[in-house]
């Protein structure tokens, strides 16, 4: 479901596919224990193709609360348009927005280089 690499200083998590509604919860902390264990460094989640469901994307959005409490660097990448309308609609207002891209190395480069 889940795996994760470092490229040039960022934490890069990739979700392979949806949870569910069952497995959301399960996700969000494997996310978030990830966060902790690599913070401060900034943090991209790629959503692949059939990861981008609801659970997945509620998981992300609720990742993105806790990297905002601990002033944590992230963003997202996901293939899909509806997906990225989705997750910039719903990432709330208090705080820096979500950043959603279309491409991995543009979010890796963003996230290196806003972190520098």
């Amino acid at each position: 479901m889940l795996s994760h690499t470092l490229e040039h200083g960022v934490l890069v998590i990739t979700v392979d596919q949806d949870p569910g509604i069952d497995g959301r919860a399960t996700l969000t902390t494997r996310i978030t224990n990830l966060v902790d264990a690599h913070r401060p460094t900034p943090v991209v989640i790629v959503l692949t193709e059939r990861a981008a469901g609801p659970a997945s994307v509620s998981a992300v959005l609720r990742a993105h609360q806790w990297c905002r409490r601990l002033g944590v660097l992230m963003c997202v990448v996901t293939h899909s348009a509806p997906v990225r309308r989705l997750l910039e609609n719903n990432s709330g207002t208090s705080g820096p927005r979500l950043v959603v891209h279309a491409r991995v190395d543009t979010a890796i480069t963003t996230a290196f280089t806003a972190a520098a």
